[in-house]
């Protein structure tokens, strides 16, 4: 009777060890799922950055010139 009750209670123990892992393993997936469709939501509605352009010269002999531009953010002199 001593060996049934202490393998009653040894399954008993293996069973609650393996609902525990499987919700570890749940919640752990579940926050997997949250954080991938925010980031994906993130990606798809940020707003892209300007890329820059950059102005190509006509360099003679090494001279240089000033040039003035407004790039929308403000004016650049370029010296």
């Amino acid at each position: 009777m001593q060996n049934l009750r202490s393998v009653a209670l040894g399954l008993a123990g293996i069973v609650v060890i393996a609902a525990a892992a499987a919700f570890a393993v749940s919640l752990t997936l579940i926050a997997g799922a949250v954080l991938t469709l925010s980031l994906g939501y993130r990606m798809l509605t940020a707003r892209t950055k300007a890329a820059p352009i950059y102005a190509k010269t006509n360099r003679k002999s090494g001279e240089r010139e000033m040039r003035v531009w407004n790039d929308g953010r403000g004016t650049i002199i370029d010296l």
